[in-house]
């Protein structure tokens, strides 16, 4: 697009979501949005300052008493009101998904479900609150415990999966009784304004949901304010470290999810077409844009090469291109992006790795102006350069090969994060080994992406994740509760008088 023609056509404000409305900002910044298939900038998102910021919050802070005390079969059918209207329209939702991020369609359908999955998982929030009692704990004494929701919930959530990632999160935080003010990532920002004007249509009370705009200014004004109390991200490690401290400093509770270098360990029993379907889908589905792709394969010997052969003769068959068009991969979602994972290909030939694929000359089917990288294989990667070491979140596929199953192991637990790993194999005996020796939150025995079902956990160790508390799941509801615990006596006339002595169990 010429700068003639953006000057003709400005490009559409992305506002802010506060008190159940679209709300322009209190400053002037703006940031870019683009559609990545396209290479052209479709739309400008305004930037959060303090003042906006101070807005949401106190939106969210005003609605929390009256929704923390409505009853939980109402609070219930609004939830399940609003799943039902997701359901009938995630194709819709899909669409803006796709339009901002660049994935594919059917990628974006497929996070979508993923989301919906912990927001039907919420919907049994009753059950999972249910507290606990016990009688006569002493002569006359009860003893009874509930859970009550924290208040103000942040979250911060990244531009990998605009939809999906916040339904990580807001479903449970709503469903325990807190309110929420959502930081979308400015990259691909009108995901988290759909989802919010959809909330509003199934009945949800105005600022119980809310939306700021921006970036990391907006960021720290929700670290800083002293009505949040507590706050969800995920992103990348250096940041998640930095917000776990600062957040946690500021007395909030804190769960940050980070960065990833996903290991798939290959022993030579396993059943190479599985194997090599598996790499391919978790290695360039979503672009390689996500948290648990598939990074490193680690290839025991003998059968790397074969294996090798098998991975490129199936990335052949791969159609890179614009993700409405049925491709099965689309691009990345910006070019400053798509440059610096193309920058790894070159740090690979130099530090001696061999590019079996090369995704630099992929011919796509899209606009010459997309920001197109293809699928990426790069065999004999040295364990010292920084294509192994470092998250490179895009669809670059690195092989390495080592003499045995314990070098493989040890090759992984030796790395900095410890998100999700996975083995291949046919012997019962070594997956059973390998769940039990590898050092990481979520384990895969013949499956590549094991990301667990909502009414598990998610989250991953070490570098991986900050916080005692993973996402969704039964740790996700005690993350946004807190318990309470009440011990009751009602006298009788036998009460006996006064009594200066230290309590008894009797």
């Amino acid at each position: 697009m010429s700068e003639s023609a953006t000057a003709a056509a400005p490009p559409a404000r992305i506002p802010h979501w506060i008190d159940g409305s679209p709300s322009a900002p209190e400053g002037s910044r703006l940031g870019p949005v683009y559609d990545p298939a396209l290479g052209v900038r479709t739309a400008s998102v305004v930037l959060a300052g303090a003042g906006d910021v101070e807005r949401a919050v106190a939106a969210a802070a005003r609605a929390f008493p009256a929704w923390s005390a409505l009853s939980m079969a109402r609070r219930q059918a609004i939830l399940f009101r609003f799943r039902e209207l997701l359901n009938a329209r995630k194709d819709e939702l899909a669409e803006v998904v796709t339009a901002q991020h660049g994935k594919v369609l059917s990628d974006a359908l497929g996070e979508i479900s993923r989301g919906q999955e912990v927001l039907e998982f919420a919907l049994g929030f009753p059950e999972i609150l249910k507290g606990a009692f016990s009688r006569n704990v002493s002569s006359g004494v009860d003893v009874h415990s509930f859970r009550e929701p924290l208040g103000v919930t942040a979250i911060v959530s990244p531009f990998n999966f605009p939809a999906m990632v916040p339904m990580w999160f807001f479903p449970v935080a709503l469903a325990a009784g807190n309110t929420v003010v959502l930081k979308p990532s400015e990259k691909d920002p009108s995901a988290a304004l759909w989802l919010a004007t959809l909330l509003a249509e199934a009945g949800l009370p105005d600022g119980v949901f809310n939306v700021v705009q921006g970036d990391k200014e907006a960021v720290d004004a929700l670290l800083e304010h002293p009505g949040v109390a507590s706050v969800s991200f995920v992103g990348s490690t250096p940041i998640a470290a930095s917000l776990y401290e600062r957040a946690a400093r500021a007395g909030k509770r804190v769960q940050a999810l980070g960065g990833a270098k996903n290991h798939m360990l290959v022993l030579p029993d396993a059943d190479l077409d599985l194997v090599a379907d598996a790499a391919v889908n978790a290695g360039f589905g979503s672009a390689g844009e996500r948290c648990m792709a598939v990074s490193v394969v680690v290839a025991v010997e003998p059968g790397a090469d074969a294996l090798v052969e098998a991975i490129t003769a199936r990335m052949a068959k791969l159609r890179t291109g614009d993700g409405r068009r049925g491709c099965d991969m689309g691009p990345l979602v910006t070019r400053e992006h798509r440059d610096k994972v193309a920058s790894y290909i070159d740090l690979a030939q130099r530090d001696g790795a061999s590019v079996v694929v090369d995704g630099r000359s992929v011919e796509p089917d899209g606009a010459p102006e997309g920001f197109w990288l293809g699928p990426t294989l790069i065999d004999r990667v040295p364990v010292t350069s920084k294509v192994y070491t470092e998250e490179i979140f895009g669809p670059v596929l690195s092989i390495v090969r080592v003499g045995s199953y314990e070098d493989g192991v040890a090759l992984i637990n030796s790395g900095a994060f410890g998100n999700g790993t996975a083995v291949f194999t046919n012997d019962g005996g070594a997956a059973r080994r390998f769940q039990s020796e590898v050092q990481a939150g979520m384990v895969g025995v013949n499956v590549p992406i094991p990301v667990p079902v909502a009414y598990h956990s998610f989250g991953g160790w070490k570098a991986s994740a900050f916080g005692d508390t993973k996402a969704y799941g039964t740790q996700g509801f005690h993350f946004f509760t807190r318990e309470k615990a009440v011990t009751t006596r009602w006298l009788d006339p036998s009460h006996g008088g006064i009594d200066l002595g230290f309590p008894r169990s009797e």
